[in-house]
Order: C-alpha cells, then sequence, then structure tokens
C-alpha cells in the first residue's frame, strides 16, 4: 500500500531525513518511533503528501502522489488518505456531527449520503449519543473520537496518525488505542501512527525506530 524510497528532506540546511526506506502492507499498522526531533512527524507529513521531499520516491495504493497536478493530488489527499493529529482540530461551530460530514462534502458527496456515513461513523465510535453535540461539550476522548471518524468519512486506504493518544488519561487512552485495531478489522485501513507510547507501539503489527532521520 505504502512504498517509500530514499527520501529525503532538509530545513535551512539541516537535513532532518537521510534516505529513509519504508514499506507498509495493505491494512497492516505500523508505529514509529523514536526521540523528539528523530524526523517522524516530517516522514508522516511527507507520507500524507503535506509536504514534498528533496529526493526519493514515494507511492501509496500504485500511485506517485507528487506527479499529480495541485488539484489532482488535493483531492486524491482528501480521498486516498485519512489524518488524525494529537490535537483534535475540530471546528467548534459545527457539531460532531457535522464536523465528520464536511470532508464528504467538500469532496461532493451528496449531503444525505454525508450525513448517513457519518452518522454510521460516529455509531461505530461510540458516539451515537453525541451528534449533536459540538466540541466544547465532548471530554477530549470525545473529541479525539469525533476526529478518528472523520479522519474515516472519505473511505480512505490509507489513516496516518500522529501522536493520537498523546494528549489523553490513560484510560481513555487505551480505549483509543483499541479503537484503531477494531476499526482494522471493520474497514481494512492501513495505518501508519508516529507516537511515543510503548504501549500503542507494541500492540502494531510492526514498530520501527527512527533515529536521526533514518530507521534504525
Amino acid at each position: 500500500m505504502i512504498t517509500a524510497r530514499g527520501i529525503t528532506k532538509s530545513f535551512s540546511g539541516l537535513q532532518v531525513l537521510k534516505g529513509v526506506d519504508l514499506q507498509v502492507e495493505k491494512s497492516e499498522i505500523v508505529s514509529i518511533v523514536g526521540a523528539s526531533g528523530a524526523g517522524k512527524t516530517t516522514l508522516l507529513n511527507i507520507l500524507g503528501t503535506l509536504l514534498r521531499p528533496d529526493g526519493g520516491t514515494l507511492e501509496i495504493n500504485g500511485i506517485d502522489p507528487f506527479r499529480l497536478s495541485d488539484g489532482k493530488l488535493s483531492d486524491f489527499r482528501g480521498t486516498s488518505l485519512g489524518f488524525v493529529f494529537q490535537f483534535h482540530h475540530l471546528l467548534p461551530e459545527f457539531t460532531a456531527l457535522e464536523n465528520v460530514m464536511l470532508p464528504a462534502l467538500i469532496a461532493g458527496t451528496s449531503r444525505a449520503t454525508a450525513r448517513q456515513r457519518a452518522l454510521s461513523l460516529l455509531e461505530e465510535v461510540g458516539l451515537s449519543g453525541r451528534v449533536g453535540h459540538s466540541p466544547s461539550e465532548l471530554s477530549g476522548g470525545e473529541s479525539q473520537r469525533v476526529a478518528i471518524a472523520r479522519a474515516l468519512v472519505n473511505s480512505p486506504a490509507v489513516l496516518l496518525a500522529d501522536e493520537p493518544s498523546g494528549n489523553l488519561d490513560s484510560v481513555t487512552r487505551e480505549e483509543i488505542h483499541s479503537l484503531f485495531f477494531r476499526l482494522r478489522e471493520r474497514f481494512g485501513q492501513t495505518t501508519v501512527i508516529v507516537t511515543h507510547d510503548t504501549a500503542l507501539a507494541s500492540m502494531c503489527d510492526r514498530s520501527l525506530t527512527m533515529k536521526d532521520g533514518q530507521f534504525i
């Protein structure tokens, strides 16, 4: 599902990624661990096409996204990739349901279909009773569940998560960890998770350690 070869990236003359190779199989859940500054998030942003590498190649589901035009790349990112961040980044003026619907509406899905898909996903993550609540009325764990549902609303082939449980208490963190694996069984997403959480890393199919811009 993901093949990256020789990925390099520098910022202001500092080389952050030094020829990274990565292959992730369909429906596999892979964690990337390592100290702060190792290059984990930079790599994740390149896998998510949010950042272009200086060198190397990337294929996702057989497509080289960086050969696409800007418009087609934006469409690819919106429909093939789902993102979950440490902080949920929900829009405060919208309800949980509307937040989940939004990426589908942007992708051109009809309102009725987007609503039905969002309701189904909110039920899947255990929030069927909270669909009309705004982010300010949700707990941190509930907000992150909404963010996960939002990431899945366009049925992406790949889910990318950056410290998805880093801002949660221990009980909620375990619930979110289990949710990733339950959703994999349900929807079959390929998932790459950047985390400092050793418990989450140990649950994954593989855990890769990054140091000084390379896997070790």
